[in-house]
């Protein structure tokens, strides 16, 4: 997805629960929270004069955002008000970051109610901007999306951001904790935040035109790794092999969820079974997109084609 370099880092979109708080099933009442940001700039102007933290007060008075962030990013109230004293200046240069919130927020709108057409089922989760300790530009809890403002120069790749974490919410993906498995999970998720936002996110990242570039390479690669637990090279972390860049395992998601979504008659009923994989080699099988490599693959290693698409015990 296009994000701004700073919310490329990685957000935790694995462990969501279904219980979920505060989420609305009608994306005009969805939250967008910016007061935890408003907090925080009245506890950072009372520095000089307040003879305690001033920002316990916005611990305290904090949102469920604040209570996501506050666990192995925020710590505490002294911890926050140790890293502020230190790095002022850096957390003035996001002082004004959102004054065009309200525009990003009426795009993001637009996109729920598009997710809202082909999924009618969707529940989209509050949008929590708050205040950290430089450590994080953001992850998502069973609360919502968090995002850590100091973090930003500027709102590019916001709508993006959300967008793509959006899915992540809807998604139920069930089998074995194999590569495959997660490469449907994250790129399923840029391919319908694509759909319903109408832009071309994905097609700008360095992932993706790096696999276009060596698409035959790597489609015979993965045939070779995605029935495995290990996801270096493809999610998260290279192991510096070759000039490849970090996520091509979005790529290849996009790929096979982009191929599986073209072949069938019902879109909707598309949506609904992309968003709800339950046995990611099976998947795989439908869209057909890797039919050849895997042919080749079985063939070199004296297997029947159908029995690739067997998980393994």
């Amino acid at each position: 997805m296009k994000t701004n370099h700073v919310l490329a880092i990685l957000l935790l979109t694995f462990g969501i629960t279904n219980a979920q708080t505060g989420f609305s099933g009608d994306p005009l009442n969805a939250v967008f929270e910016t007061r935890d940001t408003d907090n925080f700039w009245k506890a950072f102007d009372k520095m000089q004069t307040s003879k305690q933290n001033p920002f316990i007060d916005y611990m305290k008075e904090g949102s469920a955002g604040v209570k996501g962030f506050t666990e192995n990013r925020i710590i505490n109230a002294d911890s926050l008000y140790t890293v502020v004293k230190k790095r002022k200046e850096d957390y003035l240069k996001s002082r004004n970051v959102l004054a065009g919130i309200k525009q990003k927020e009426k795009r993001t709108r637009a996109i729920y109610t598009s997710l809202k057409y082909w999924y009618p089922e969707a529940k989209f989760p509050p949008v929590y901007f708050v205040y950290g300790r430089f450590n994080s530009g953001g992850t998502i809890s069973k609360d919502g999306i968090i995002i850590g403002t100091e973090k930003l120069n500027n709102l590019d790749g916001i709508v993006s951001l959300i967008a793509h974490e959006l899915i992540h919410y809807q998604q139920d993906n069930k089998g074995k904790d194999i590569l495959l498995k997660y490469a449907l999970k994250e790129g399923s998720a840029d391919f319908i935040s694509e759909l319903i936002s109408g832009e071309t996110i994905n097609t700008s990242t360095p992932y993706y035109q790096y696999g276009e570039a060596h698409a035959d390479k790597l489609y015979r690669e993965f045939v070779t790794v995605l029935k495995t637990g290990n996801s270096t090279d493809w999610l998260y972390g290279t192991s510096k092999k070759d000039d490849r860049p970090n996520d091509l395992g979005y790529w290849m998601g996009y790929k096979i969820t982009e191929t599986y979504f073209n072949k069938q008659t019902d879109k909707h009923k598309a949506i609904h079974e992309i968003l709800d994989i339950q046995n990611p080699l099976l998947f795989l099988k439908e869209s057909g997109f890797l039919d050849e490599y895997i042919k080749e693959y079985a063939k070199k290693n004296n297997m029947k084609f159908d029995d690739f698409f067997k998980e393994q015990l």
